[in-house]
């Protein structure tokens, strides 16, 4: 597996063309699944794992990296599948999500993909709120599961969207309440952006990926009303299926009706490289996931920053 992610600097030319490279893997059957390769740190066969006691059942234990301690995740135990046999037969994908280093135990690493967004979608309708999918493929004629880990990761760490002092803000100038299109893929991560909005008394609306949004923005501005009677900022997602969050700003920078509103990416992709795409695709800000406070201290900063609250607002 060492050769497995060579290549990386080549890779983030296809971030902002509306592309990816997914890692396949399976979990113990011929099923796969995938990962964007951005995520992962690296691939390694599974060394000996330290059992924790009182653990979560879908922490299979945790192995010690480069000195660093990093627990493991049974991935297919965390999505209601068999648990994986053996450790030492499968391998572990370490990855970072929402600031923090995760190992994931697999049963076997396949290759890795190069692919197009918009042939990513989102998964079929009437799966239930219990389902860990966030979107699929076709891969050489079989269905390739793309999984929602920040749903796992929320539900082993329970993360919070509650703000520590919030405060209800109005849009400026009246009492209108601020409006946000909140766009992800993943529905706990909306629920979770939407949490913590509506307690500084802000109206959220959702959509799934960038091409749902985008459509919904040009909806709001057919008739030639503007933008800002129906939407004051956004807040998107960087990886969705169909149109991506870098692809979705640039559309709406290049659309004369749309490319005035406020615009701020928010992703588990942390780290520079993002700070770097945000400039060039023309986004106001850039917040990873998942920090209640800090998510609301960015949006009420570019909120005033655009003077749409009102004046006598001032952060805490």
């Amino acid at each position: 597996m060492a050769g497995i992610l060579d290549g990386v600097d080549q890779r983030t030319n296809l971030v902002g063309e509306n592309r990816l490279e997914l890692l396949l893997f399976t979990l113990g059957s011929r099923q796969r699944f995938g990962i964007n390769v951005f995520k992962v740190k690296e691939v390694i066969q599974c060394p000996p794992l330290t059992k924790i006691v009182q653990a979560n059942p879908i922490v299979r234990g945790v192995a010690n990296m480069r000195g660093n301690t990093i627990s493991v995740i049974d991935l297919a135990k965390s999505i209601g599948k068999r648990p994986l046999p053996d450790e030492k037969d499968c391998f572990i994908i370490v990855a970072e999500y929402n600031r923090m280093t995760q190992g994931f135990l697999v049963g076997a690493v396949d290759r890795i993909i190069n692919m197009n967004w918009e042939n990513i979608k989102a998964p079929p309708k009437g799966l239930g709120k219990d389902n860990y999918m966030t979107a699929v493929t076709d891969i050489d004629g079989e269905l390739v599961e793309i999984i929602d880990v920040e749903k796992i990761l929320a539900e082993l760490v329970g993360i919070t969207a509650d703000i520590t002092n919030p405060e209800e803000v109005s849009a400026k100038g009246s009492e209108q309440k601020i409006r946000i299109l909140v766009v992800d893929d993943s529905s706990v991560a909306r629920n979770q952006i939407k949490r913590t909005m509506e307690q500084m008394n802000m109206e959220c609306i959702l959509a799934k990926n960038g091409r749902e949004a985008l459509i919904a923005l040009e909806s709001y501005v057919a008739d030639g009303s503007p933008l800002s009677d129906h939407i004051d900022i956004i807040i998107s997602d960087v990886e969705m299926p169909e149109m991506d969050g870098y692809t979705l700003t640039t559309e709406i920078r290049n659309n004369s009706q749309l490319q005035a509103v406020p615009l701020l990416l928010h992703t588990s992709l942390s780290g520079v490289f993002n700070q770097s795409m945000v400039q060039k695709v023309g986004a106001d800000k850039f917040v990873p996931k998942f920090n209640a406070d800090q998510l609301s201290g960015e949006v009420l900063s570019l909120l005033k920053e655009k003077e749409l609250i009102q004046a006598d607002y001032s952060a805490s």
